[in-house]
């Protein structure tokens, strides 16, 4: 800063403008009990916070701003009693707008749900085709060959709505699948968001074992017109909330085991510093995030589950 007066320039110090993680996406566990052949996000390790530790750093992130947590995996629900304790942290003492869980299914039990499913807003279920065969090709399985996915999702679905739990479900379009027709079964499932994600590659996770990747989705990448045809296909499904490369690879504050925001913005995933160790606001800076997309994607939407109606009293 010059004042025209002076020729004396003042440095100002901590210039980085205060970011707010209205909503976060945390990873933490990586174990899998399914075998996606385009997961980004795979099982390099089993670490896992203490739970005493998450709860730290989530109230930080709280009294940061963050408006929702959305837990996703790996599998979340192969620590059930932990994402139990985390949402109900959440909600009962953090008073946390939204918390949601992406899942396959396939570890939900009804008992989880009546202990935990009233801290529990939106439950977003994982699946990619209602064609048995495709979603072993695809991986989209227990231990890689299960046949039971279709009928998990389809029970599950009625579970999480027989509690009040909004529904969505979160598809993987590859080169497997794009051709596939599956309007009848989301209109049968009824999500209020079906979100449709355009095959992702990204370094040290999905791109072979050149890049230290425990998977290769190479073979699955699909072009952009491939993308689209898919979405035309569904336009008229209302709930439909479609995430090309674009607009995903940035538009996330992705939190990994360690608390540690990922940066995508080369094409991998880069961890930064612990929020734990250097504070909210430090942490973030680390992240890439383009606030600018996550706007424009739809980031933010209505992620509160339904208040129950109140009995009307009769006098």
């Amino acid at each position: 800063m010059k004042f025209s007066w002076l020729d004396v320039t003042i440095p100002f110090f901590n210039t980085a403008p205060t970011m707010v993680p209205v909503s976060v996406n945390w990873f933490p566990n990586r174990r899998c009990n399914y075998e996606c052949h385009f997961c980004f996000h795979t099982n390099t390790n089993e670490f896992i916070l203490p739970l005493e530790d998450a709860k730290r750093g989530l109230r930080m992130l709280a009294d940061a701003g963050m408006k929702k947590l959305n837990i996703s995996g790996g599998e979340p629900f192969l620590n059930p009693r932990y994402i139990g304790e985390v949402f109900k942290f959440c909600k009962e003492e953090l008073h946390i707008e939204s918390c949601s869980v992406v899942n396959n299914g396939s570890k939900v039990t009804e008992k989880w749900l009546d202990t935990y499913g009233q801290y529990l807003d939106v439950m977003a279920i994982s699946c990619d085709s209602f064609d048995v065969d495709t979603n072993v090709k695809q991986g989209r399985a227990e231990h890689g060959t299960s046949t039971t996915h279709i009928d998990t999702v389809f029970k599950l679905v009625q579970w999480a709505k027989d509690r009040g739990i909004k529904v969505k479900i979160n598809s993987v379009v590859t080169i497997n699948n794009w051709e596939e027709d599956m309007n009848e079964q989301i209109e049968q499932l009824a999500p209020f968001r079906w979100k449709v994600f355009q095959v992702l590659l990204l370094d040290s996770e999905n791109t072979g074992a050149e890049t230290g990747s425990l998977r290769d989705a190479r073979k699955l990448v699909i072009t952009d017109e491939q993308f689209q045809a898919f979405l035309d296909r569904h336009a008229t499904q209302k709930c439909l909330v479609p995430e090309s490369n674009e607009a995903m690879r940035d538009s996330y504050l992705n939190l990994d085991e360690r608390m540690r925001f990922l940066n995508c913005q080369d094409g991998g995933k880069i961890p930064g510093r612990s929020l734990l160790e250097v504070g909210v606001q430090n942490a973030l800076q680390d992240s890439g995030f383009d606030e600018n997309m996550f706007k424009e994607r739809g980031g933010i939407f209505d992620w509160k589950r339904e208040a129950p109606e109140a009995e009307s009293l009769e006098w």
